[in-house]
């Protein structure tokens, strides 16, 4: 009680209100019906809640809104492809679909709270719709690419118990090749216009069922998405999200952790250092809000793959907190001229993509085309070159705001709008997160001096910080040092607080916004007969940024064949044992890999003579 009665005392610290400029500035977050409800808990008036489910609480109150006439008369949802098709569902749609898809799931299917259900689908309606619905049940979420290999899939199967898989006809026969190797598998779903033996029809079941379905009680700490993540050795880590880490968190804008601090037994010093520290920060920064500025108004466009965390937070949770339209146009391939002329024909007001689609699009005259509402476009999954900046913003008057983030942690640091850009910088500390540049021993390093990313998770942990690597606690451990979760990237953080990425303090390759595991390659490379060892890292490359290459040591009976001829093969065998965005895109043959007196492979000196650094 007295501990409670002095945080209140030194409540001033978190409820005084920033300068002028930040928060005029973003009046727009303070629009939304539904954010407006949190108000006293983002003061400190109110305790975090302890129940929270993101369709109960965040969609079907923006569907109340849209049924009282309080929101603009966009769409939540529009999607549209390249056949001329296109669907526009309303938020009170939305919720009569996905009902109708969580009773599929909980009474056809026989799936409970807490059950895992994988979700293998492209940019289509119906990934939108699983997912509502699996908010509903409380089922467990886990995305996957479309891109997925067999092996993927039986290796996600087997290590998440998942009990249901849904997936299109595409994918069904690699499903199929391994179903008998997962005896946790009890339901098989299939998006398609036709049927196939042993699986259920998607379409068939949620047409048929009744929208009469009660949503179900989940605890803000409930487990509610995995996602596999690539690692530097081993398989993909499975990390889990609860149901505030990505759905409770895009309603928190202020510093959450103070209200956590009442109840808490940490040392009083603790208490008011951070209290103390949060509060400057607070009134000091203005970027204290948010990566997003967003109205029900708005009509969000994310490029995303659907198996990959930024499209969860984009074009799902973080968008539709604020009633915004989410856009979708599932483009097989990426078409300059298709996308630059949906841009035109479509009222889309933020642009969400890798820095791959921008290059791209800049080789394009961008002044024959004229966007219909284009004013915000954002950039993320690896850093931006400031030349395509330059050509983007010249050509159409748009900068690009860069975005920095994890899996773990979603949007770590971001360009927000309003700020000064530096070319090359990815901005300043998301709301929630204090972020810093330490060393090896965890001290904070001074600004300009290179050091390694970090957020500090302790004596609290940040309500946006992933639950854990499910059923790995060593790895989970691994990723604290001292009071910090670190990145595993390195950066440097200059005196007014931006930060700027340098690199991958493993051999995690980015390339298009896509994290590859340099093992996954390695294992697949070395099941092909000519490969007697191999060592897979990164080489630049002027559109993707970087891209897979492997050093392979031949065996000798393949020593007299056709080099290029066996590139092609080695680079066919990739793409059909793990997923194609993996393959290597460069191959060089070489006699032995460097080695340390133990027998480990020098991944450090291939990657740093292929950048060019030794």
């Amino acid at each position: 009680m007295k501990l409670l009665f002095k945080l209140q005392s030194l409540k001033f610290l978190w409820t005084l209100k920033p300068p002028s400029r930040a928060f005029h500035g973003h009046r727009r977050l303070l629009s939304s019906d539904v954010y407006s409800q949190y108000e006293s808990i983002r003061q400190g008036k109110q305790e975090i809640p302890k129940y929270f489910n993101f369709a109960s609480d965040v969609l079907d109150k923006w569907s109340e809104i849209e049924k009282a006439g309080k929101r603009p008369s966009k769409p939540a949802f529009w999607w549209i492809n390249g056949e001329g098709e296109e669907v526009k569902w309303s938020f009170e749609e939305l919720g009569f679909l996905s009902r109708k898809v969580a009773n599929v799931l909980t009474k056809e299917c026989g799936l409970q709270k807490g059950d895992r259900l994988i979700l293998i689908l492209p940019r289509v309606p119906e990934w939108w719709l699983v997912k509502v619905a699996c908010l509903r049940a409380g089922i467990v979420i886990i995305p996957g690419t479309s891109q997925l290999s067999a092996k993927d899939i039986l290796y996600r199967l087997q290590a998440s118990g998942a009990k249901c898989i849904v997936t299109t006809d595409k994918l069904a026969p690699a499903v199929d090749s391994v179903a008998p190797q997962c005896q946790l598998l009890k339901t098989k779903l299939v998006v398609s216009k036709g049927s196939r033996e042993g699986w259920l029809n998607f379409t068939e079941l949620y047409q048929n069922q009744s929208a009469d379905h009660s949503c179900i009680k989940t605890r803000i700490q409930d487990p509610m998405i995995i996602f596999f993540t690539s690692g530097t050795t081993g398989s993909p880590k499975m990390t889990q999200h609860s149901q505030g880490s990505l759905g409770f968190r895009p309603l928190l804008r202020s510093p959450q952790c103070l209200n956590l601090l009442i109840n808490t037994s940490y040392p009083l010093f603790w208490v008011f250092f951070i209290i103390f520290c949060l509060g400057l920060v607070f009134f000091f920064s203005c970027s204290i809000w948010y990566w997003l500025d967003l109205t029900a108004s708005d009509m969000v466009w994310n490029t995303a793959d659907t198996g990959w965390i930024l499209t969860s937070i984009a074009s799902f949770f973080d968008s539709w907190v604020f009633g915004s339209c989410i856009f979708i146009h599932n483009l097989p391939q990426t078409d300059s001229a298709v996308f630059l002329n949906t841009l035109c024909r479509f009222p889309i007001d933020i642009l969400i993509g890798a820095p791959t689609l921008f290059r791209m699009l800049v080789q394009n005259d961008l002044s024959k085309y004229k966007f219909m509402n284009l004013k915000c476009c954002m950039s993320g999954g690896e850093p931006l070159n400031p030349e395509v900046m330059e050509q983007w913003k010249s050509q159409t008057g748009l900068d690009i705001y860069e975005v920095y983030g994890q899996t773990e942690m979603g949007i770590i640091c971001s360009v927000f709008k309003g700020m000064k850009i530096k070319p090359g910088s990815m901005g300043k500390a998301a709301p929630l997160y204090d972020v810093q540049i330490i060393d090896k021993n965890a001290n904070i390093l001074p600004p300009g001096q290179q050091g390694e990313i970090a957020i500090r998770s302790k004596p609290i942990r940040p309500l946006g910080f992933f639950s854990e690597y499910v059923d790995n606690p060593k790895k989970t451990a691994e990723t604290e040092r001292g009071d910090f979760y670190v990145t595993g990237d390195r950066g440097t953080m200059d005196e007014e607080g931006y930060f700027h990425f340098i690199g991958r303090d493993d051999d995690i390759i980015i390339s298009s916004g896509y994290r590859i595991g340099p093992f996954e390659v390695e294992s697949a490379l070395i099941e092909h007969p000519a490969v007697v060892e191999t060592a897979v890292v990164s080489s630049p490359d002027p559109l993707r940024g970087e891209v897979v290459k492997a050093f392979v040591v031949l065996s000798p009976t393949f020593s007299s064949t056709d080099l290029k001829s066996l590139i092609l093969e080695l680079q066919d065998h990739v793409k059909k044992t793990t997923a194609p965005y993996k393959y290597p895109r460069k191959v060089e043959f070489v006699k032995e890999l460097p080695k340390t007196v133990t027998g480990k492979i020098k991944r450090n000196e291939l990657r740093d003579k292929e950048w060019g650094r030794i």
